[in-house]
């Protein structure tokens, strides 16, 4: 399957009947990131949380409790 990182526009090729291929294919409103986007994405967010001034607005006990 292909797809495209909604960032940075590069086009990835991923297996057609993995978990994220089924996810992007049933449900539209999930968009694809590429790796580089994903761990760019998440250095920044873990900066902000280290700040103290991040609050979770729709918090996950599993998220909160990974930071």
């Amino acid at each position: 399957m292909r797809v495209k990182c909604f960032i940075c526009d590069k086009i990835e090729s991923i297996e057609d009947f993995s978990p994220l291929a089924k996810k992007l294919r049933n449900r539209p409103i999930h968009t694809y990131l590429c790796e580089d986007c994903n761990e760019r994405i998440a250095q920044k967010t873990k900066k902000r949380v280290a700040t103290g001034n991040f609050k979770f607005y729709k918090s996950s006990r599993k998220i909160e409790k990974d930071f």
